[in-house]
């Protein structure tokens, strides 16, 4: 939801079949007030006319299902659940009357977390395919690591397979002074646009958030996780909120209800919207950090990918992600069920994506 996909949906489609996704673009290049002056004999006409500039993207349906099986994700399994179970426990774990949709109930609630962390890891394998586009900088997107440093930029003697070395003083985590100051400017000067509310956005690993709570700018934003809201989907209603949303939306997580998951609102610093999560593939290099050894060594990298809307697109065909029952019950004496998707997922514009890293050290 903090990605805010563009969304294609033709129910038709099945996979293997593709969905066009349309990228536009500005024409860029405005020119001077000079090469814009028309005199009064000078004919316009229409010859050089310009068109809206679109790109297509043909995304191809898969299928997609879950759970799967927890001693290879890349293989099959099934939701099973023995209808006895169903009557002795004291809790609903699923309503027999609901079973071809997501409901609540705890064995519904669980499919469905199944599903949405599957398809956030999906939206952030995406957004990190920036990083093949090289350094970001004021002209394109890629990625960024504190300093600014470069892969490739050291022999491998003194930056490890990575290429990147970090002299004695220097810091290699993301700095919100230097570091964060840089990615948003840059992606203002290649014009990324930014969200409805006027801000980009940051999914940042939890690792990382600790880095930036380090300076003290940044954790006397973030040090207001919740404002004890009637209504969490709604910043604005919260008792506090005139301390915080200034002439924007306000700070602050929203709070989470019953155990329910709720969309957090972010909070706001540097104009960014910030989203932490716990659902970033870890990762880790080779490189040399000297105030941490003298010697090249790995290291973890904590991830925060910054982006702008219409950063990835998703095809949808069918009913979107629905539930599917296993009729090979054993005689109604099991319920077995899988989620399923016709979709496919593609980056749209690499240049509204930065992916910073935070070295953990």
């Amino acid at each position: 939801m903090a990605v805010e996909p563009v969304v294609v949906h033709d129910f038709s489609k099945q996979p293997g079949q593709t969905v066009q996704l349309d990228r536009y673009r500005f024409w860029g290049k405005p020119g001077t007030k000079e090469s814009r002056e028309r005199t009064a004999d000078q004919t316009l006409g229409s010859a050089s006319a310009r068109n809206i500039v679109k790109d297509k993207v043909l995304v191809t349906l898969r299928e997609y299902t879950g759970p799967a099986d927890s001693r290879d994700t890349t293989q099959p399994s099934t939701f099973k659940v023995a209808r006895e179970t169903l009557i002795t426990a004291q809790r609903l774990l699923l309503d027999t009357g609901n079973l071809n949709v997501f409901h609540q109930s705890i064995g519904s609630l669980t499919l469905l977390d199944d599903y949405r962390r599957w398809r956030d890891r999906v939206f952030a394998n995406e957004l990190l395919k920036a990083e093949a586009c090289g350094l970001s900088s004021s002209e394109q997107g890629g990625y960024y690591l504190p300093g600014g440093k470069e892969k490739g930029g050291a022999s491998t003697a003194d930056g490890g397979t990575l290429g990147v070395e970090y002299e004695a003083g220097e810091s290699a985590k993301f700095d919100v002074k230097t570091d964060l100051l840089e990615v948003v400017k840059d992606m203002r000067k290649r014009n990324v646009p930014t969200f409805a509310d006027g801000y980009y956005r940051c999914i940042v690993d939890p690792t990382a958030m600790m880095h930036l709570r380090q300076n003290s700018d940044f954790r006397e934003i973030a040090r207001y996780p919740g404002q004890g809201m009637a209504d969490p989907m709604n910043p604005l209603a919260g008792p506090s909120a005139n301390f915080f949303q200034g002439m924007g939306p306000a700070y602050g997580q929203a709070g989470f209800v019953a155990g329910q998951p709720v969309m957090p609102t972010g909070f706001l610093f540097e104009g960014v919207r910030w989203f932490e999560s716990t659902n970033l593939p870890e990762t880790s290099y080779n490189l040399k950090v000297t105030d941490a050894s003298a010697a090249v060594a790995d290291y973890d990298a904590a991830q925060l990918i910054f982006f702008g809307p219409q950063a990835v697109g998703v095809g949808i065909g069918g009913n979107n992600a629905q539930i599917l029952l296993n009729n090979n019950d054993d005689f109604s004496r099991f319920i077995i069920m899988i989620w399923s998707l016709f979709a496919g997922f593609e980056t749209l514009n690499k240049d509204f994506i930065t992916v910073g890293y935070s070295f953990v050290y």
